[in-house]
């Protein structure tokens, strides 16, 4: 009986107040269509970042004729395997002779290898760590070089700033995310304190005859929800239409394809994220602003 009380008198409040829900709604619209564009822009950026991390590979160079005056052994190198699995931080290693180094070789750099007499590359293990911040770590285990391994190199000032620039980007999305929030938050709760306001009078009433601070909350959070959800359902319309619209005339196949591994959270993700996010933030906002007004 109390909940179908609260639904009419929030429809009753919602076309009372026509100009204010809309300007509610508006601005749940437009805080959660920014929050969505900047989940799915922070998304594929962190998504980039994670995809360069995955790049960075330790790896363990071993002697040959031409480099070393001992060559190294098949009993060195499977002992070397031995270690590198035994470490921890090591995920995955991966054996690449020297046939299968100057095929690479040919495939990256093929003018620089088309006159080549031999084969001066070395045998050599691509060590995958499971955190990309273990590089360092692997590295100090194997210094100095162990028996038959001409040196080990991870790119070290490459993989520092890789490492940093990645570390920027997930702490300035998190700090944006906040932001953006707690500004939808006070922007809601602005908008809704008009209509409350323009009420005042009637809140008082109430509370003068005796009803309780939440039968005189609930219709006005119930209002909130409401605007909150229609504003975040178009919010995830527009972002779908962008999607479908936008995206295939801003970015080509070829670049789709070039980035097969880098991608955004999927819509329904982000449309779940913003109609929670909008049903929260009209609740918040109608039950903040009310506080002050139920003092009587």
């Amino acid at each position: 009986m109390r909940i179908r009380l609260f639904v009419g008198e929030a429809l009753r409040s919602i076309t009372g107040n026509l100009s204010t829900t809309i300007a509610a709604t508006m601005t749940v619209l437009i805080g959660m269509f920014l929050l969505g564009l900047f989940i799915a822009l922070g998304s594929w950026v962190v998504s980039w970042s994670n995809h360069v991390k995955k790049e960075i590979l330790v790896k363990v160079y071993f002697c040959t004729e031409v480099s070393c005056d001992d060559p190294v052994t098949a009993a060195q190198i499977n002992s070397m395997r031995a270690k590198l699995l035994g470490m921890p931080e090591v995920k995955k290693v991966a054996f690449i002779s020297k046939d299968d180094a100057l095929e690479l070789m040919k495939k990256q750099y093929p003018d620089l290898t088309a006159n080549l007499a031999g084969n001066p590359l070395p045998p050599s293990f691509e060590v995958t760590p499971k955190r990309a911040e273990d590089v360092d770590a692997i590295a100090q285990r194997l210094d100095p070089p162990p028996a038959g391994v001409e040196k080990v190199d991870y790119g070290k000032k490459k993989t520092e700033r890789v490492l940093s620039v990645a570390r920027y980007i997930e702490i300035a999305f998190l700090l944006a995310a906040a932001i953006l929030l707690a500004a939808s938050i006070i922007l809601i709760a602005n908008t809704i304190r008009l209509s409350i306001f323009s009420r005042r009078r009637e809140i008082e009433v109430m509370k003068l005859v005796g009803a309780s601070n939440w039968f005189v909350r609930g219709p006005f959070m119930l209002e909130g929800l409401i605007c909150g959800l229609v504003g975040s359902l178009i919010a995830v319309i527009l972002l779908f239409a962008g999607r479908e619209l936008a995206l295939p005339a801003i970015f080509s196949s070829t670049i789709k394809d070039a980035s097969a591994d880098v991608h955004a959270w999927s819509l329904q993700i982000v449309a779940g994220i913003l109609i929670g996010a909008g049903l929260l933030l009209g609740a918040l906002g109608s039950g903040i602003t009310l506080r002050r007004f139920l003092r009587v």
